[in-house]
């Protein structure tokens, strides 16, 4: 859902930086050939997680969603030198075009990619992450969170997607709708979680952002 006007919406993404051509044909392939293809972050979305990530200078990134391998390309904009980029997709079968833009972006080297359930991967990975980018099913983005959270730096700082569900978390759950029903519950517990300071940026489809006090 598109909460701000087109022109409004046009008008942004034409004075925000243009995206790698990388991207571009990133972007089009995926509109192309791979199902449900508004997962993509896309240009605006795309263009904050590269700010963001140039702003911190991560040097390790936690990723749950790789989808084709959009955002894991903004983030390592902002990589240091040495820098990884950890990604968990449960989906094997987009690996070839990962692999495929990955090396066209030169950031194969940067990644690790564990495909399989994220709740089976996320216990096994070492602490001291420096970003967070929670961007999977939503019905288990609560124990993502919860998993996630130990394994940040203090100072670290997750980042949620489609936290504001195409406006669907300012209305009463109707129905059997368990994943609004997981959103609004997760933005009402973050909003109290001494854990962290947070902040739901109205942004494409919301994404809320806690750092990890």
């Amino acid at each position: 859902m598109e909460f701000l006007p087109e022109s409004i919406d046009r008008y942004s993404c034409d004075h925000t930086e243009v995206e790698p051509q990388v991207l571009q044909e990133l972007h089009r392939e995926t509109w192309q050939k791979v199902i449900m293809p508004r997962m993509l972050s896309g240009h605006l979305q795309g263009r904050f997680l590269s700010f963001l990530s140039k702003l911190i200078r991560p040097n390790r990134i936690l990723e749950i969603g790789t989808f084709t391998g959009y955002s894991a390309i903004c983030f390592a904009e902002g990589l240091s030198a040495n820098g990884t980029i950890e990604t968990i997709e449960v989906n094997e079968e987009l690996n070839t075009i990962q692999d495929k833009y990955w090396a066209k972006a030169g950031i194969t080297s940067q990644v690790i990619r564990h495909n399989g359930s994220a709740l089976s991967v996320l216990p096994t990975l070492k602490e001291g992450f420096d970003m967070a980018f929670i961007d999977a099913d939503k019905e288990n983005y609560g124990k993502y969170y919860e998993l996630t959270l130990p394994l940040m730096r203090q100072g670290g700082v997750i980042l949620l997607d489609n936290v504001l569900w195409s406006g669907k978390v300012v209305d009463d759950v109707k129905g059997n709708d368990p994943e609004t029903r997981v959103l609004k519950e997760l933005n009402a517990f973050i909003q109290k979680d001494d854990r962290v300071s947070n902040m739901l940026i109205p942004l494409r489809d919301g994404v809320m952002a806690a750092v990890k006090n």
